[in-house]
């Protein structure tokens, strides 16, 4: 079994609710990513369109900085609930 499910059955219900939403904000991330990077492709076969082409380009960029934001995020959301249910538990 992989270290996180493992994690999932020590820290509780509270982990696997953070994870998922987690998860959920990581997906919507990626798809809003291949939309931009898809869109600013089809604009570069445009000289008229370029411009935004490549502001489409940046937008996504920007969006693949957030993706490792969203997972220590996640990891700092996940410790400080176990930490609360390990002090709860003494």
């Amino acid at each position: 079994m992989p270290a996180n499910r493992t994690k999932v059955f020590e820290v509780g219900s509270d982990e696997v609710v953070i994870q998922r939403r987690y998860k959920f904000l990581g997906a919507l991330n990626d798809l809003f990513i291949a939309i931009w990077f898809l869109t600013g492709s089809i604009l570069f076969f445009f000289d008229s369109l370029m411009t935004g082409g490549t502001w489409l380009f940046v937008v996504g960029s920007l969006q693949l900085l957030m993706r490792p934001a969203i997972t220590l995020a996640e990891l700092v959301h996940v410790r400080k609930i176990s930490s609360r249910q390990t002090e709860a538990a003494r």
